[in-house]
């Protein structure tokens, strides 16, 4: 409201610009806060209660006022646990707890994450790479060997007498909403389920989409547009996705008529050595082949290739770039979850979305001009990850073309051919789990209606489309995220083309794009059009 006694009209261009982006944003967290209970703090694959200890085994140690507040907010975990906790029941009370196969799995995980074998052993990751920071401080003089005892004493204590009997806590309170709310259930019609908002009757017991809850519609646009940024109706997304599914499908099919052996190379396994084996030797590669096309971040920022702890692997992504301070945007770290062994194409794709050009350099580039030109830090509080994701994500599939280039210098056309392709077969997947995400949260599809989409195109296994099914109904956005950001870019593109005209340039439209920093597609068009 207080916002709304300003006239951006009597604002400077770069404060209206602010306003508007403000006034958007949080207009609409106030329609999500209409609906508060439908959000899900703890989902079985991105909670709290398997990013919590990421975060907190990443948290560095400049100083020692670090060490004093990372051991400060394990000791607080039993009450931030308990606050989650008291969420679900009011959930719960409210007629809206997860169905109890998503319960199970945050029960599970909350039962292996942190157990009192693994810390009396003091092989748990939250204490070996507490000690391995702390390591480091001492080195640098900042501890001495007693007071990392000592320290390393109360990281300890903490684990065994706080957090490890937070994560029992929370499974045991999950347990006994489980039994409690599925007793409710069974006792009740499906129909009344669906009419008081019960989220727990489906397909053998999996998730329903938000549609089918009370009002469940307008909660999931508002969502899609606090997650994409993109204003467009239901109705034109999913025009945009069609369309899109049929470029990737023609793309897909010309490709296959040119080379006919393309689809049996793409079948076979290494059908050639990648010329790049390390990660660093790939972010250079990538580094060098953006450099026309993207603008210069000065100092190059410098880069760590970690692997993930092998502890936390069932619990991390594939690979990851951990946001920098604004501070410190020279030193930073992309973590590779080799469980998942990602290599060669594979690897240099995911390197490019993380890295060059991908989150890292857009973190940096966008921190730095942020700097340098006083931007005010209002905009840092606006977030969209369509925007975010949607640049690491159009990145990723230019880096399939950057692969391909590479393959045929190395002298393997063939490769260069298998890895064209699976640029299309990627986006193809992508764009066909965001339709899948609008008919499961915005129509109320079910898994029967999910599995026959599914079935057309060759998916016929019930665990792969239950497992297809499952996550998107746990995750309502997360694909749209991705995916409808990156088609946002490239229609932002075609407006810069047709406005700019002969002064376009994707180096152009590309530094456009990061300077602006996050923000909501039809704004950054509005500012596009007022450019010359």
């Amino acid at each position: 409201h207080r916002l709304d006694r300003i006239d951006p009209d009597r604002l400077s261009p770069e404060n209206a610009y602010t306003y508007r982006l403000l006034h958007r944003s949080l207009e609409n967290d106030l329609a999500l806060a209409d609906f508060p209970y439908y959000n899900e703090p703890l989902s079985p694959s991105s909670g709290m209660q398997s990013q919590l200890p990421v975060l907190l085994a990443e948290y560095t140690f400049r100083t020692k006022r670090d060490v004093t507040d990372y051991l400060a907010l394990l000791d607080q975990i039993d009450d931030y646990f308990a606050s989650l906790l008291l969420y679900e029941q009011e959930k719960a009370a409210a007629g809206f707890f997860m169905p109890a196969c998503s319960s199970e799995k945050v029960r599970k995980q909350c039962d292996t994450i942190v157990t009192t074998e693994e810390l009396a052993q003091g092989t748990h990751f939250l204490q070996t790479t507490f000690e391995d920071r702390l390591s480091e401080l001492q080195k640098q003089g900042l501890f001495t060997p007693e007071e990392t005892a000592s320290l390393i004493e109360t990281n300890d204590r903490l684990l065994a007498t706080v957090v490890q009997p937070a994560y029992a806590a929370l499974s045991e309170g999950l347990h006994s909403l489980e039994t409690s709310t599925n007793a409710d259930s069974t006792a009740s019609e499906t129909t009344a389920n669906a009419a008081s908002g019960k989220n727990n009757s489906a397909h053998n017991g999996l998730p329903k989409g938000l549609a089918l809850l009370p009002d469940g519609k307008t909660y999931y646009l508002h969502l899609l547009f606090s997650e994409t940024g993109s204003s467009r109706s239901e109705k034109e997304l999913v025009q945009m996705l069609l369309v899109q599914f049929q470029k990737e499908q023609s793309a897909i099919r010309n490709l296959a008529s040119q080379s006919p052996s393309l689809i049996t190379l793409l079948s076979e396994e290494n059908t050639a050595v990648f010329p790049l084996a390390e990660p660093e030797e790939m972010l250079s590669d990538l580094q060098a082949r953006m450099k026309n096309d993207f603008p210069v971040s000065s100092p190059v920022p410098t880069v760590t290739v970690k692997d993930v702890v092998p502890s936390l692997e069932p619990y991390s992504a594939p690979a990851f770039y951990l946001t920098t301070p604004l501070g410190d945007s020279d030193n930073n770290v992309i973590y590779i979850n080799r469980r998942n062994s990602p290599q060669g194409l594979e690897l240099y794709t995911t390197l490019a979305h993380e890295g060059f050009p991908g989150h890292l350099y857009q973190t940096v580039y966008s921190n730095r001009i942020f700097s340098d030109m006083h931007t005010d830090p209002a905009r840092k509080l606006i977030w969209y990850g369509g925007y975010l994701e949607g640049w690491a994500l159009y990145v990723e599939f230019l880096s399939y073309d950057y692969a391909a280039t590479l393959l045929e210098q190395a002298g393997q056309p063939d490769a260069a051919q298998v890895a064209r392709l699976e640029k299309h077969t990627r986006s193809l997947q992508l764009c066909m789990y965001t339709l899948l995400d609008l008919l499961i949260h915005g129509e109320g599809a079910g898994y029967d209606q999910v599995a026959e989409v599914l079935g057309k195109f060759g998916i016929d296994s019930p665990g792969t489309c239950e497992a297809i099914y499952t996550y998107i109904a746990e995750e309502p956005c997360n694909y749209p995220k991705y995916y409808i950001g990156y088609l946002e870019i490239l229609q932002l593109q075609d407006t810069a083309r047709s406005h700019w005209k002969d002064a376009y340039s994707d180096l152009r439209f590309h530094t456009f794009y990061l300077e602006q920093g996050t923000s909501d597609f039809s704004s950054l068009e509005d500012l596009l059009l007022m450019t010359n």
